[in-house]
């Protein structure tokens, strides 16, 4: 058997510049329990180096129920770090042949939708804070030079603040058709602007992009978003990607795939594009032969 894992903890005094995002703290909302977890099945020609983000964000350690201990099959020793952006990674040596990597957490939520708070404003960017500046920069797949001009004459004229990233996040929303057939790991923000075709990150991507050229930071956002409150729709389970934006002195999350606030939504890992959150880094060839993500309510949880 795998040996357990510590839960992750957060740095003291939380990393600087980040949302703490902890729900529970303090909070008569209803409350709900989320089981979440992964199964991935990979098989690998030769002994291979990897990295692995997909440990649920520090800022949530404080509502683990049960921590998303990672298991390996077979079993192999794991060493975990932080990224520059304090998400948690994992180091591992896949030896050759078949590999199952597994988590199955419990998550305290308040269940309730992700706030909108209207009144937030825009900060100038003489008035950012340097740690939000670098997500203003163009990025591997935020191609932001190719943008400007069509960020502008798009919202030029709308309300700075709120207002702006939820115009951005509407026409996103309708200017890209959703399909998994439409996914390929090299379209950046311009492509899918153009080709109107994508998955969630290519949504975030074009968002994120059109709302650096406007002046407004945002960054990519990964994680776990269950059908909780909503339709349950009938497509197999993945991991989410929606994005943040520095406004009114906090960063809030917008999503411009699904257009709505949320509840449940999980945090696993940020960057300033899907290439700092990638779930799995392999230094060699392999093949995926099972992917499996879930995150449900669970009414009535077993400890």
């Amino acid at each position: 058997m795998n040996p357990r894992i510590q839960a992750p903890v957060p740095f003291p005094g939380g990393i600087p510049g980040a949302q703490n995002e902890s729900l529970n703290a303090g909070s008569g909302d209803p409350q709900v329990h989320i089981r979440l977890g992964y199964e991935l099945i990979y098989r690998f020609p030769q002994p291979t180096p990897r990295i692995l983000n997909l440990n649920i964000h520090y800022t949530r350690a404080a509502d683990l129920i049960r921590a998303d201990n990672m298991c390996t099959n077979p079993w192999v020793p794991l060493t975990l770090y932080r990224d520059g952006f304090g998400n948690w990674c994992t180091r591992l040596v896949a030896p050759a042949g078949p590999m199952r990597i597994t988590a199955d957490a419990l998550v305290h939520d308040r269940g309730v939708p992700e706030p909108v708070v209207l009144h937030a404003q825009q900060h100038p960017v003489e008035s950012l804070p340097e740690e939000t500046l670098v997500y203003l920069l163009a990025s591997r797949y935020c191609d932001t030079e190719h943008l400007s001009d069509v960020a502008w004459n798009l919202f030029g004229g709308t309300m700075p603040g709120w207002r702006r990233v939820q115009a951005v996040c509407d026409f996103v929303h309708r200017h890209i058709s959703f399909g998994y057939q439409f996914a390929r790991p090299t379209k950046t923000a311009s492509e899918a602007f153009h080709e109107r075709q994508g998955v969630c990150r290519d949504y975030a991507h074009l968002a994120i992009a059109l709302c650096r050229c406007l002046n407004i930071p945002a960054r990519y956002c990964t994680g776990y978003l269950g059908d909780i409150g909503v339709p349950p729709v009938d497509a197999p389970m993945d991991f989410a990607g929606w994005f943040e934006a520095y406004i009114g002195e906090s960063w809030y999350t917008f999503d411009a795939r699904n257009n709505t606030p949320r509840i449940g939504r999980v945090l696993i890992a940020r960057g300033r594009d899907a290439a700092d959150v990638a779930i799995s880094m392999t230094f060699g060839p392999n093949t995926l032969e099972g992917f499996r993500v879930w995150a449900d309510e669970v009414r009535q949880p077993e400890f």
